[in-house]
């Protein structure tokens, strides 16, 4: 890799900033230089976002100065998607841009295809204040990746996207060599794929470490040993996870770029991060040998045919990962099992000591009076893990985030994240042999998800999980199947990346339509022209109801039961939404194709 620039962007001088009494930088100074990559993280609340904003100017510092040069061409990317009245996605990504500009560029081509599938008059035209929070964030995101920048400034940049779509982005930025790149993410996969160093906020401080996370992890278990000052519990974590990093994934310990014969001592004597043979041993016990099964069965969402003729053996102890293509099925498949949605032939077989746990992606709604602890133990008050090892409710908390303070607060005063964490803490206090995860990593901080996935490593049932955050489920799961979207579902050997090599080797529809049926060209034109018109109809007609339910939600703002259906309502509304708008990517492409 050739040598990074050494002219300076931008920096912090002595920049102090607090909200109330919390002092969320302190006397800060740092700089980011042309072509740099950094990666930020700390918990939720510790001042990532304010450290962002601030060098972006978006924040005036307390004390201090944010020094840029005269001629930076700056973009921030942040958890608010705005744009003027009226505008569409041409005008929010394209701009002032004659269309001779743009139409002709392969780059911008290759962005578009890269975050929606495709380039299109419709996408085009589409009102961007009708689109959903993750068509939006994409969006923006264009607008960013399209405009000629010096310094790129992303706040979980990776949010609504898949993991192909992660891919891609990694691979976008690595390929533009003089952009300088700050991220904040929780997906420590895409830190670790586009970070050559990071930045921890802790305490109102920043401390810097050379590398990605891989790095990162090495060289904070470097520094506990060097200093002995980390608490025992930070470094049995730090310990165990860089077990798994060393032992589990060695190509990441290439970036790191200071010695690390001291932190390999660490490891010499470290046991493996679970104990397969003992975990197994619990999952039987409390299972026996049956657990789900699917013999020759075709699943529905509704009308449409998800899956078709699948036989799936789900074993006592089984930790599988589920990845595919958005709308092929992966929540529906899930929902099936544990039955919430019925097999339209064939049929499920569920062990008789199942007893399943499922977080959902949507939050349940808990009494906003309860406490944090008080909504716990409302399931229970200490939690069997198995193998003699127990935790009481608030131990649990503690475990998953919650401070001995956190835990008196009202569940009405959590965000979004710590409502979700709150979910799963009530999930696993009701002892559950089988855990259901769907995207369960959405709003956690990296330290909280390494929390998460210690607690998981002494889960001894069986786990099934969906995550679009590739590192999480290469850490906590020991199988992979694959939704492709045609109906079928394979086992994945090689993980994530051997589904990735599939839809990168994936025929287009078009191709797949000669090659399989002597159906004549004109004949598919029309049946695709078809296909998409009643798509548009059917795109519309979600918007005019998502538009109802957003006026819905004014109309019973101090409704809290009605405000909790609208919002289950929303939900499924944008997951619609979604899920039509890939069905016309997907057939207007083949048009295209055909013409």
């Amino acid at each position: 890799m050739a040598a990074k620039s050494s002219v300076n962007l931008v920096n912090l001088e002595a920049v102090s900033k607090s909200f109330g009494v919390k002092p969320l930088l302190n006397n800060v100074s740092l700089g980011i230089n042309a072509g740099e990559r950094i990666g930020v993280v700390g918990r939720n609340g510790g001042g990532k976002s304010t450290l962002m904003r601030v060098l972006a100017g978006l924040e005036a510092p307390d004390t201090g100065r944010v020094a840029k040069g005269a001629t930076l061409a700056m973009g921030i990317l942040n958890q608010a998607d705005t744009a003027a009245p009226g505008a569409s996605v041409r005008d929010v990504v394209l701009g002032q841009k004659e269309k001779h500009e743009w139409a002709s560029s392969s780059d911008i081509r290759e962005i578009f295809t890269g975050l929606f599938g495709g380039f299109d008059d419709h996408l085009l035209d589409r009102d961007f204040h009708s689109l959903s929070g993750g068509e939006r964030r994409r969006v923006n995101l264009a607008k960013l990746l399209v405009a000629d920048l010096d310094l790129l400034l992303l706040d979980e940049p990776t949010n609504h996207l898949d993991v192909e779509g992660v891919a891609w982005l990694a691979e976008h930025i690595k390929s533009r060599t003089n952009l300088a790149v700050m991220v904040i993410t929780h997906d420590r996969w895409f830190l670790d794929e586009i970070s050559e160093q990071i930045w921890e906020v802790v305490d109102g401080e920043i401390k810097t470490y050379e590398g990605g996370y891989s790095a990162y992890v090495l060289s904070k278990a470097e520094r506990s040993r060097q200093m002995s000052v980390e608490d025992s519990k930070r470094n049995m974590l730090i310990r165990k996870e860089l077990a798994w990093l060393r032992r589990g994934a060695p190509a990441r310990t290439a970036k790191p770029k200071f010695r690390i014969e001291a932190a390999n001592t660490l490891i010499a004597n470290e046991p493996p991060p679970r104990n397969e043979a003992e975990l197994l041993n619990f999952a039987q016990n409390r299972l026996g040998n049956t657990v789900y099964e699917l013999h020759q069965a075709d699943i529905y969402a509704g009308d449409k045919e998800l899956l078709k003729d699948i036989y799936w053996n789900i074993g006592p102890g089984n930790r599988i990962g589920i990845v595919g293509v958005n709308g092929a099925g992966k929540t529906t498949l899930i929902r099936t099992l544990i039955g919430e949605n019925k097999v339209s032939a064939g049929r499920l077989v569920t062990g008789v000591t199942v007893k399943p746990a499922y977080l959902s992606q949507h939050l349940e709604e808990l009494d906003p009076k309860w406490r944090v602890l008080e909504a716990v133990e409302k399931i229970a008050n200490r939690v069997q893990l198995g193998n003699g090892k127990e935790l009481s409710a608030s131990q649990l908390c503690e475990r998953l985030g919650f401070s001995k303070d956190a835990q008196w607060t009202p569940v009405g005063d959590l965000s979004g994240g710590e409502r979700r964490r709150l979910q799963l803490t009530r999930l696993l206090m009701d002892s559950p042999n089988v855990l259901i995860l769907d995207e369960p990593t959405n709003d956690f901080d990296v330290e909280t998800l390494t929390a998460l996935e210690d607690l998981l490593d002494s889960f001894g049932g069986t786990m099934l999980v969906i995550s679009h955050d590739r590192y999480f489920l290469e850490r906590v799961c020991d199988t992979f199947v694959g939704l492709l979207g045609n109906k079928t579902m394979r086992d994945l050997p090689g993980g994530v990346e051997q589904y990735l090599e599939l839809r990168r080797a994936k025929s287009s529809p078009v191709a797949a339509a000669k090659n399989t049926s002597g159906v004549s060209n004109a004949a598919l034109q029309r049946d695709l022209k078809k296909e998409i018109t009643k798509l548009d109809r059917q795109i519309e007609k979600a918007a005019v109801e998502r538009s109802e339910l957003m006026a819905a939600q004014s109309e019973f703002a101090m409704d809290y039961d009605k405000l909790g259906q609208i919002s289950t309502a929303l939900d499924a509304n944008a997951a619609r939404q979604a899920e039509l708008e890939e069905q016309w990517l997907t057939a207007t492409t083949a048009l295209e194709e055909l013409g």
